[in-house]
C-alpha cells in the first residue's frame, strides 16, 4: 500500500491495509520493518487470523468495555474470554489521553498482551477514548473501516452496526477546550445509517445488533443534567434522537453498550422496540464480558463476571 507515493513509514506505528482477502478464509501475516538510516531489520512472528464470513451458518463473538487502563482486569478478561469470529472493544480503553506515551501500550498491547490473538478486534470509541490532548491520535494507531469511527458488517446470520456516541457532555462544554465536534459526527452517521440499513446483507440478516459505547437507553432518564457541576449523560439522548427512527426501521433487536460501569439489561418495549444491554466497569468486582452466539434458531447473549458466573442473559429469535 502506498500513500501519495510513499510506502508506510513512521517512528512508532505502521498501518497497512490488506486487500484481496476472501471471506471465511484463514490467513497469516507478519511485519518486516527496516530502518532507513541504519538498515536494521526486524521481523515479527507470524500471526494467524480468519476473515469474517457473511455466509456462515453460525457466528460467535465477545465484547469488553470500560477497561480504563486497568491491567489487572484486562489480564483476567483476556484469560477468561474465549476466541470468536470477532471481538468488540466497546469503548473507554483509557482514562484520559494526557500524554502520547500511554497510547501504544494502552491500545496495542494492554497489560502486555496481544488481546487480538485468535479474535479479530473492532474498536468502538468511547467518550474517554476521545478525551484529552492526544485523543485525536487514536484513529492513527487503531485501524478503522474507511478511516471512520463507525462501520457495518455481517458475520454469519448477524448484521452488526457500530456507532460512535461521542462525549457525555455537550460539544461546547469548557472541559473539551474546543477539541470535539460530535454533533456534526452524529449527522454524518445518520446520513450513513440511512444508506447502510438498505444494503442487502445488512437489511436481510436474521439478527441485527448495534454496538455503541454510551447506551441509548438507561434505567433513569432525568430531563436535565447539571453539566456545570460534574454532571454527565448516563445515556446519549443526542445519539438516540438522531438514530432511533432509523434503528426501528431497520428492526434492530439489541443495542450493546458500556459507559455506566453498571451492568444492566433493559428488554424491548412498545416505546423502544430494541433491547439495551450494558456491560460492567474497570474494577474487577464490576468487570463483565459478553459472549454472543447465533445460529438458525437464536441469538444468545450471555454476560459473565470474572469468576465465570452468569449475571445477565438475553435470547432473540430470527426476525
Amino acid at each position: 500500500m502506498t500513500n501519495a507515493g510513499f510506502v508506510p513509514q513512521a517512528d512508532e506505528v505502521f498501518r497497512v491495509d490488506l486487500s484481496g482477502l476472501k471471506p471465511g478464509k484463514d490467513y497469516e501475516v507478519r511485519a518486516v520493518v527496516e530502518a532507513v538510516e541504519s538498515g536494521t531489520k526486524e521481523e515479527s512472528a507470524w500471526k494467524k487470523f480468519r476473515t469474517l464470513d457473511p455466509a456462515a451458518k453460525s457466528t460467535r463473538f465477545v465484547v469488553w468495555n470500560d477497561t480504563h487502563e486497568n491491567n489487572d482486569t484486562i489480564a483476567r478478561l483476556d484469560d477468561a474470554t474465549p476466541q470468536g469470529d470477532f471481538f468488540v472493544w466497546n469503548g473507554d480503553t483509557c482514562n484520559d489521553w494526557k500524554s502520547e506515551e500511554i497510547l501504544i501500550p494502552t491500545l496495542l498491547h494492554p497489560a502486555g498482551r496481544d488481546i487480538t490473538k485468535g479474535r479479530p478486534m473492532i474498536l468502538v470509541p468511547g467518550n474517554h477514548d476521545v478525551r484529552g490532548k492526544f485523543g485525536f491520535r487514536v484513529p492513527q494507531i487503531v485501524g478503522m473501516t474507511n478511516d471512520q469511527p463507525f462501520c457495518a458488517f455481517r458475520s454469519g446470520p448477524v448484521a452488526v452496526i457500530c456507532l460512535h456516541t461521542g462525549e457525555d457532555k455537550p460539544d461546547d462544554h469548557p472541559s473539551f477546550k474546543g477539541r470535539v465536534a460530535f454533533d456534526e459526527l452524529r449527522k454524518v452517521q445518520t446520513a450513513w445509517l440511512e444508506q447502510v440499513i438498505q444494503r442487502p446483507e445488512i437489511k436481510d440478516a436474521p439478527y441485527r445488533v448495534v454496538f455503541c459505547h454510551i447506551p441509548l437507553r438507561w434505567i433513569s432518564e432525568p430531563e436535565t443534567v447539571d453539566y456545570a457541576n460534574k454532571g454527565f449523560d448516563h445515556y446519549s439522548k443526542r445519539s438516540r434522537d438522531a438514530w432511533h427512527d432509523l434503528l426501528v426501521k431497520w428492526k434492530a433487536q439489541v443495542v450493546i453498550s458500556g459507559h455506566t460501569h453498571n451492568a444492566q439489561y433493559l428488554p424491548a418495549n412498545d416505546k423502544f422496540p430494541y433491547a439495551q444491554l450494558v456491560g460492567g466497569g474497570p474494577k474487577q468486582e464490576a468487570a463483565r464480558w459478553i459472549e454472543g452466539s447465533a445460529d438458525s434458531k437464536e441469538l444468545k447473549l450471555t454476560v459473565r463476571d470474572l469468576a465465570g458466573a452468569v449475571t445477565h442473559e438475553a435470547r432473540f429469535e430470527p426476525g
